[in-house]
């Protein structure tokens, strides 16, 4: 298929890209890898021993950050519908974390465990149309919220990115409804045209 202008375009740009260029040179599997570490230097959310569950993994760049942050008793159970390449420290589970028999194989892995971060960095295939793009980015957040109410420890933390646009408000209601606090999050490694954002919730109300 021929390439578009916007797609040369986004290619050159990510090419070009220094922290893509950096992650290739430190053995980071994906760009996204920065914007976790950036938000855990500020937070510090990624504590020796906790138990973290990586929503939407694959490549793994974000696997790879909590993995080595929470070692050596520390646990990582990443979840994609994606194949994901092993990851030393990390448990991959394939397949859709709605569906019963994958949350039963998470929660075998986890067994008396509780979880203390959900992260979620996943995005949709983008379609090109923005509501429908917007439409799916926020069911994914909502879906995300839903997984971390069942799973997080009390005083446990969610991290999520959303995109600026319709349904944002709504979902940052959902967000206060059920965090006790939330903070929003815009790491320098996110492209500065990017809408993307990411939500931080702590402790369960």
């Amino acid at each position: 298929m021929k390439r578009t202008r916007t797609s040369k375009a986004w290619m050159m740009e990510h090419v070009n890209d220094p922290y893509v260029q950096l992650a290739k040179k430190e053995g980071w599997r994906s760009r996204a890898a920065f914007k976790l570490m950036e938000i855990d230097d500020k937070d510090k959310l990624l504590k020796r021993g906790e138990v973290v569950v990586d929503l939407g993994a694959t490549p793994g760049g974000w696997s790879q950050v909590a993995a080595k942050r929470v070692a050596p008793q520390g646990l990582v159970l990443a979840l994609d519908l994606l194949e994901m390449d092993p990851i030393h420290g990390v448990e991959f589970i394939q397949g859709d974390f709605r569906e019963d028999d994958v949350l039963q194989k998470l929660e075998e892995k986890l067994g008396a465990r509780r979880v203390g971060l959900v992260m979620s960095d996943m995005a949709p295939n983008m379609s090109g149309v923005p509501l429908v793009d917007q439409a799916r980015v926020m069911h994914l957040a909502e879906l995300g919220l839903e997984f971390s109410r069942a799973h997080l420890k009390p005083d446990g933390a969610f991290l999520v990115k959303v995109f600026q646009g319709t349904g944002y408000d709504d979902f940052l209601r959902l967000m206060r409804e059920t965090f006790r606090t939330v903070v929003v999050r815009k790491p320098d490694a996110s492209r500065d045209r990017s809408p993307e954002l990411y939500l931080l919730g702590r402790a369960l109300r």
